[in-house]
């Protein structure tokens, strides 16, 4: 990956310009030709550092203004085919696994859900729990947006640019 592909992720994750050719407006702000950048693009997700170009939408202007984190209490650890229950159910947009705090924080795994309302939610955990046989979570719906960005940003973080 060169200087050029380094600029090309940051402009990327801008947005692409809603024009006619926006592979070639960007190739302009990068002195490079449109099908330059699409080769480029091309090379960078075959080699999985693009994994996909995609529309962002805000998803609260669309109706969906419900958004929990759900934590479970996942008392094997060791199973990974459990995990993949909870992170293919749809509805479920990350699954993370995290230590636990015993005796204070007793939940390891953590689910992402979206939905147009809370009861509507609540139903697809409620369905995932009977799916998983979990038995012990917590729901936290947001309340707030603060921020919504994609995890990895070229500006911000020095080191995937250096």
């Amino acid at each position: 990956m060169d200087a050029i592909d380094r600029s090309l992720l940051t402009e990327l994750e801008k947005g692409l310009p809603l024009v006619s050719e926006p592979f070639d407006d960007v190739g302009k702000r990068l002195h490079i030709s449109g099908t330059e950048i699409l080769q480029r693009i091309q090379r960078l997700k075959e080699t999985g550092i693009i994994r996909k170009i995609r529309a962002r939408i805000n998803q609260r202007q669309i109706g969906i203004t419900a958004n929990a984190v759900v934590a479970w209490e996942v008392p094997d650890t060791t199973v990974p085919e459990h995990y993949a229950r909870f992170a293919s159910f749809p509805g479920v947009s990350h699954c993370y696994l995290r230590q636990s705090v015993p005796g204070r924080w007793d939940y390891t795994l953590y689910t992402v859900h979206h939905g147009r309302s809370r009861e509507g939610v609540l139903l697809q955990v409620r369905k995932l729990a009977d799916m998983t046989g979990a038995k012990n979570y917590i729901v936290l719906f947001s309340t707030e947006e603060f921020k919504r960005v994609p995890a990895a940003r070229m500006e911000e973080d020095r080191s995937v640019a250096a």
